[in-house]
């Protein structure tokens, strides 16, 4: 039952749900704005993503890192 739901709830968000270079989102095209200001110093405001990669890739290294020390605490 739970297999069907996970496959179900996948094939309905199917045409929702886009991978980017910044991470996941709803659009397919992320609408990033790009500007020179009167100082000359480039900015780049984009829209926010459903998820980031980088925060998907910090909470994995933090869960990395606590596994590391619960299996040094074993063998100490």
């Amino acid at each position: 039952m739970k297999t069907i739901l996970i496959l179900l709830t996948g094939l309905l968000l199917q045409g929702c749900i886009y991978f980017n270079d910044r991470g996941v989102s709803n659009r397919y095209y992320s609408d990033c704005k790009e500007y020179y200001d009167g100082m000359g110093i480039y900015h780049k405001e984009c829209d926010e993503n459903l998820v980031e990669y980088k925060t998907v890739t910090d909470g994995v290294k933090k869960g990395v890192d606590k596994s590391v020390e619960t299996t040094k605490s074993l063998f100490e």
